[in-house]
């Protein structure tokens, strides 16, 4: 099946105490969303990128595609107020007989084998949703107590998150938006099971300063 990738693109720079949105920050001499574009590419050539950007965000990318221009031809999607908007934007510029993953801009060091997996197990199972367990134990804040948990019963979700296309679309089109975070979620609330895969520990989100130093450090390590 043809490929397609969504990268939402909506973050701020507020978390990382920066007026450039933590997408166009740099890193390894590149922005994060390039580092983020050439991952896809290099897992495969033919894959089709959608970039979802609000209008804010539109003069950065100008400036991007002139300081570092992408490897393939990209296509701008415009953001919505919420994560599901912006999903919603993109998708409406997806086929719906591919498989499409939905992904975090500012996850720029995702490796080749990652993106497989959830690729093989979508066109599979129509669904994969990356995770890796909890290293730090964990407590469930209950009322004005807090109570130990099975650290080993939980995931930290991750993306790309994988969707036979068909699926995902009559998802969005049935479902209201409840302000989820994430697709499973949302495909989840449209009756769907989710099938997990092995996530990758070094798949990182680009949010906090320090995230960048992680980054510039792995950056020659992700393949």
């Amino acid at each position: 099946m043809k490929k397609y990738v969504i990268l939402v693109a909506g973050g701020s720079g507020s978390r990382m105490k920066s007026e450039i949105p933590k997408q166009f920050l740099s890193f390894g001499g590149k922005a994060v969303l390039s580092h983020t574009i050439d991952r896809f590419y290099h897992f495969d050539k033919e894959i089709k990128i959608i970039v979802v950007l609000p209008e804010s965000s539109l003069s950065y990318w100008n400036d991007l595609v002139i300081a570092n221009p992408p490897p393939c031809p990209i296509t701008i999607a415009k953001g919505g107020n919420t994560r599901s908007d912006s999903s919603r934007s993109g998708l409406s510029l997806v086929p719906k007989d591919v498989l499409v993953a939905i992904h975090d801009a500012v996850r720029p060091m995702l490796s080749t084998a990652l993106i497989k997996r959830c690729f093989d197990v979508a066109e599979k199972h129509g669904n994969a949703c990356p995770g890796i367990i909890p290293v730090d134990s964990l407590r469930k804040k209950e009322n004005d107590l807090s109570i130990a948990v099975n650290r080993s019963e939980y995931f930290q979700v991750q993306t790309p998150q994988c969707f036979q296309s068909s699926l995902i679309k009559a998802a969005f089109e049935k479902t209201v938006d409840n302000g989820f975070t994430d697709e499973t979620s949302l495909f989840e609330k449209a009756g769907h099971k989710i099938h997990l895969v092995e996530g990758d520990r070094w798949n990182i989100k680009i949010t906090f300063p320090e995230d960048l130093l992680v980054a510039e450090a792995l950056s020659s390590k992700i393949y």
